[in-house]
């Protein structure tokens, strides 16, 4: 009999930092979104701006624009407000789940860095590096909620190290080109329906049960990719910008640890469920793929007062079909998730104010695309929704070296409705699963706030 029960979707859309529709992500899918302070200020319209070292992550042909040594540190405070409401969650064998809606799952506050420095080597070649956070999710909905059999809790972090170097052909044209070491950690837990299990294994045992198992997965791993970037300059006032970015491919390693002590209050149940599980502690093994991207931008200086900037991205969801979790080294059948991602796109329209030779206003709003085909296809993990962004930025500098960008940022995401089943049986031979059915309605919006220092030498 089956009792090993896990649900890594969590992984993937973490990388499997990532989870998007959960607060602790913005962008589509599970993107972080927001890499520099510049640019959130302008909703994300800015890469042709090439306002400072963070270009290298949006177009690093932008670094061409950069004079001498330039370094940015910035930091990005997101703050989440995200709720569920129950309706109707079933387990694998058509009863009710007990439990809440999850209660305050979104952290307070998350703390996104990050790191870039250009260096110019002449008048055509510039080198530099960023260090910045993709994706990353903390969730905590508790032991109790409905929707405990996909989900309790994850943390994902990662972090990505973007050597890049550009090259300024002559007056109009511009490239770049970067690597990406890509470095991933997940925690998770999640709830084993034990009860449903023996129940569809004819045990007797199940009339006894009155609590549930506890599944512990914990998995890292590396991945490369590398980016892309051109710009055009039709004059010192107007540029065009295209730019890529690599899938990267990442094999993350762990273990899987069950605890099945809370199932129930009799000792020698408790020994019969223990008995009945093939494995208590195993490896997990799953292969993830982040998307890959593409970006159009425009900048324009109308006078000596305004800019105007655009942006439109593309992502390339699609390549989320399925998550297939493996058990190597056991008899246990994948974990399998139905994603079945879109392609997505992201609209932003930005716009730049100089108030005087200090003091630079940013504005801009967005649209962005979920990738989320259907409430079928919408996991607890990644409630995501279409979202639109209104952000507001600002310059100051304090001397010709030293200045500050600060940012702010209203996300909203449509309200999104989740009735993701795990079409796994708990009993079968072929794959790991606990067969629930979660039904709800997610409400989420975010706030950034931004700080970032610069400083030329």
């Amino acid at each position: 009999m089956k009792l090993k029960h896990i649900s890594l979707s969590v992984m993937t859309i973490g990388g499997a930092l990532g989870v998007c529709g959960a607060p602790a992500a913005l962008a589509s899918g599970y993107n972080f979104g927001s890499q520099s302070v510049s640019a959130q200020g302008t909703a994300h319209a800015n890469a042709a701006e090439a306002a400072d070292a963070s270009t290298l992550y949006y177009n690093p042909a932008g670094m061409t624009f950069l004079d001498g040594d330039q370094i940015t540190v910035g930091s990005t405070l997101v703050i989440p407000s995200s709720s569920f409401t129950n309706n109707g969650s079933t387990t694998v064998v058509g009863t009710t789940t007990s439990g809440g809606n999850g209660g305050s799952f979104a952290p307070s506050a998350v703390v996104a860095p990050n790191l870039y420095y250009s260096h110019q080597i002449d008048d055509k070649i510039h080198v530099g590096l960023g260090i910045f956070v993709p994706y990353g999710a903390k969730l905590n909905y508790g032991t109790t909620w409905a929707g405990r059999y996909a989900l309790e809790s994850v943390n994902l972090q990662t972090i990505n190290f973007n050597p890049s170097i550009s090259y300024k052909l002559d007056e109009h044209h511009s490239f770049g080109f970067g690597v990406s070491a890509q470095y991933m950690k997940a925690d998770l837990t999640k709830a084993v329906d034990v009860k449903s299990g023996l129940i569809l294994a004819g045990s007797g045992l199940a009339s006894f049960i009155t609590g549930d198992g506890q599944v512990d997965m914990s998995a890292s791993g590396w991945g490369f990719g590398y980016n892309l970037g051109y710009m055009y300059s039709l004059d010192e006032h107007t540029r065009f910008g295209l730019s890529y970015r690599s899938k990267v491919i990442q094999r993350l390693d762990g273990n899987a640890t069950w605890d099945y002590s809370n199932v129930s209050s009799s000792a020698a149940v408790v020994a019969g469920v223990k008995a009945a599980a093939t494995h208590k502690t195993s490896n997990a093994s799953l292969t993830v793929e982040t998307p890959e991207s593409a970006s159009a931008s425009f900048y324009h200086d109308l006078n000596s007062k305004w800019a105007v900037m655009a942006d439109v991205t593309w992502t390339g969801h699609s390549d989320m079909n399925t998550i297939d979790v493996r058990f190597p080294g056991t008899s246990e059948g994948d974990m399998t998730v139905d994603q079945k991602w879109k392609n997505t796109f992201m609209f932003a329209l930005g716009a730049n104010y100089k108030y005087n030779d200090k003091l630079l206003l940013r504005s801009g709003v967005a649209y962005e695309q979920s990738p989320v085909p259907s409430d079928s296809l919408r996991h607890p993990a990644l409630p995501d929704s279409d979202r639109y962004w209104l952000s507001f930025g600002a310059n100051y500098k304090f001397t010709r070296q030293s200045s500050i960008d600060v940012a702010y940022s209203y996300v909203f995401f449509k309200n999104a409705t989740v009735n993701y089943s795990d079409n796994c049986t708990p009993v079968s031979s072929n794959c790991t699963g606990n067969g629930e059915t979660t039904r709800g309605s997610y409400k989420t919006h975010l706030q950034l706030v931004g700080l970032a220092y610069n400083y030329r030498f």
